[in-house]
């Protein structure tokens, strides 16, 4: 199982010289991935029933970022957790992912879901309504734009180039939609943070198995959580039991207030998590 952390790109640790140095505390160790989260801004009042931290809608573009990172790290891959598809342009965006890929090397992970914030919707003039026929329609899109070059869209023949190096693709949501979403488009499926490892087995077993026929292939599981590394036996324990529930990629997550202490949890994950689980 492979091991990531996030790197927030929103709030006060979203400067240059904060990103800079996470990502090269991450780079100059072994672990596998750095993760960006996605959103275009928080209105001023609204329901917050995602619990979302109020200084996330002081974010920096995680495509943006991205572009950062491949011109700051040498190893380490970096992805969105997940990168909101409607929100962008179709060619839009393969343009954006096909720059990252080519600047990064190939290093680049591409998290996507369909959203869930009314007011980013409203605020963008996209229904809400039509998020999962934009998202299925764009990751189509990315498909073809890595097979060829010359499309025609809006009735226009275009040529798409570079031709999309296309980076590994992991559906984000409730497993009755992401999955099958994943099995057509992707790569894998990127769990919401409260699912359990009984239950991720139970969703594989019942969304994506051999007895499927045509539509089964072995997807990745992207987990994303927080670890109580305060209480190493019990972030341990946590590890082996997704690691066994077949989580292919383990993401931590969490706060931090400096450099020396995001370096200090790079540390932790790269040494005694991973000794723990080989």
């Amino acid at each position: 199982m492979k091991l990531g952390m996030n790197i927030r790109n929103w709030g006060p640790t979203a400067t240059p010289e904060f990103l800079s140095k996470c990502a090269k505390s991450a780079d100059n160790s072994t672990l596998d991935s750095i993760w960006l989260n996605d959103h275009l801004g928080l209105p001023e009042k609204f329901d917050n029933v995602y619990g979302i931290p109020s200084d996330m809608g002081d974010i920096i573009d995680p495509l943006g970022v991205s572009n950062f990172l491949a011109g700051i790290t040498q190893r380490i891959r970096f992805g969105t957790g997940v990168l909101v598809i409607p929100y962008r342009p179709a060619l839009v965006t393969c343009k954006l992912v096909a720059s990252i890929q080519v600047l990064s090397g190939g290093r680049f992970l591409l998290g996507v879901g369909p959203g869930y914030l009314a007011e980013e919707f409203t605020a963008l003039g996209v229904p809400k309504t039509k998020r999962g026929e934009i998202t299925d329609a764009t990751l189509k899109f990315f498909r073809e734009a890595s097979e060829k070059t010359l499309h025609t869209l809006n009735g226009q023949d275009f040529l798409v180039r570079p031709k999309l190096a296309l980076p590994p693709i992991y559906v984000g949501g409730k497993a009755e939609i992401a999955i099958p979403r994943a099995l057509k488009y992707g790569n894998g499926w990127q769990p919401a943070a409260g699912e359990t490892p009984a239950a991720l087995k139970t969703a594989m077993e019942t969304w994506n198995n051999p007895d499927r026929g045509e539509s089964f292939k072995k997807l990745d599981i992207v987990m994303m959580k927080t670890l109580p590394l305060e209480d190493r036996n019990a972030a341990i324990d946590i590890l082996s039991e997704y690691k066994e529930a077949g989580v292919t990629e383990f993401v931590h997550t969490q706060g931090y207030e400096s450099t020396n202490h995001y370096d200090e949890v790079v540390h932790l994950i790269d040494t005694e998590m991973r000794t723990s689980i080989r």
